[in-house]
């Protein structure tokens, strides 16, 4: 027993230390800053299981890999968990304003420029598209989008992903503020609510289903399953089932996933000089992605009569519902009679599709 404790001692190296305090910092901000708790925490943990030398959680008979194997590397974690996702969002607030949907196509802009930064410093292609994918701001799209097309930096690209996601509320504001005047973020947007009824929340997840497989074959999949999680919550007949879709199995997958990541979080494949440059791009994507979605929203103001506040375009990336509760309370930081949320969630949702979207035709261009 001594001996195999000092073989591990032996065998530990400078590297799983740096990996130890990596999973140590991923806790730390789970727990004290409340960032994305139910994935930072379990996602921290695992990074510290799987960089114990000799560790059982890894390897051909470790659960770790086990459960990736079952679950990432075909998907099928991704997938359930938009399941989950798709039943947490009301589509009202786009479906009575559908024009909000022109933001969160806008939003998307830092995915496809930050693709073609990548290609400077990564020779496939592949590899630069599904780091791109970042800047949706979409964890399970990344995850998805980066297996299929058998990118070797899945692990950075997912950290990146989900660390991204937690920061929103640091990250946005800055990049808001540098590009509206105080002015345009008083912009008050009176929410008019239109008579949504059940049969166009029942038929708008097929219609966009339909829609999206035709036009990119390859986000069927990504679409479907979040637009079937969608039609559970408003068909009015599987309560139950929806109830348990947005708590139980969302929940429960986003543990699974979590610790899971953590087998591609191992010292030898983790610490590589393009990490450190994965993760500086992915930062570079969200910023672009915020500032395409305000941009746009400035350059529509130019020809409406009835002015937008720009802000609302910085809700466009798919971190539902952070990124639209942020806007909604920078508004009220400069006026506290302006009600944004309404309008940021709805851009925020309209964002969700446009990323998944966004994924699908990386799929078509690069597989």
């Amino acid at each position: 027993m001594l001996d195999f404790l000092y073989n591990g001692f032996v065998a530990l190296t400078w590297q799983q230390v740096v990996m130890w305090l990596i999973g140590g910092v991923l806790i730390f901000l789970a727990i004290k800053k409340e960032m994305e708790p139910t994935l930072l925490l379990p996602m921290g943990f695992g990074t510290i299981l799987v960089n114990i030398p000799f560790s059982g959680a890894v390897g051909a008979a470790g659960p770790i890999t086990t459960l990736f194997n079952a679950g990432i590397a075909n998907e099928l974690f991704p997938l359930i968990l938009f399941i989950g996702i798709g039943a947490m969002i009301d589509f009202g607030p786009v479906l009575s304003n559908p024009k909000l949907m022109l933001f969160g196509a806008a939003a998307q802009f830092g995915i496809f420029f930050t693709m073609c930064v990548a290609s400077m410093f990564f020779p496939e292609v592949k590899d630069a598209a599904a780091i791109g994918i970042i800047g949706a701001a979409d964890g399970p799209t990344a995850i998805a989008v980066a297996i299929k097309l058998g990118s070797q930096y899945l692990g950075p690209i997912m950290v990146a992903a989900y660390s991204y996601m937690a920061l929103v509320p640091i990250i946005q504001p800055p990049v808001i503020k540098a590009l509206t005047t105080k002015k345009e973020r008083m912009i008050r947007m009176p929410y008019h609510p239109g008579n949504v009824d059940k049969m166009t929340k029942i038929l708008f997840p097929i219609i966009i289903t339909l829609v999206a497989g035709m036009v990119a074959p390859e986000s069927v999949a990504l679409v479907g399953f979040l637009m079937f999680g969608n039609l559970i919550r408003e068909c009015g007949v599987l309560d139950n089932l929806s109830e348990t879709a947005q708590k139980v199995l969302a929940n429960l997958v986003t543990i699974f996933l979590g610790l899971t990541i953590a087998n591609q979080m191992q010292a030898e494949q983790f610490l590589r000089p393009e990490t450190l440059l994965i993760l500086g791009l992915g930062l570079f994507a969200f910023v672009f992605d915020t500032a395409g979605g305000v941009l746009f929203a400035k350059l529509l103001n130019l020809f409406l009569k009835e002015k937008i506040n720009p802000m609302i375009g910085a809700a466009g990336i798919s971190a539902f519902p952070m990124s639209g509760r942020v806007v909604h309370k920078m508004g009220l930081e400069e006026d506290p009679q302006n009600f944004l949320l309404m309008q940021s969630i709805g851009v925020n949702v309209s964002g969700q599709i446009a990323s998944v979207i966004a994924g699908g035709m990386m799929l078509n261009f690069f597989m």
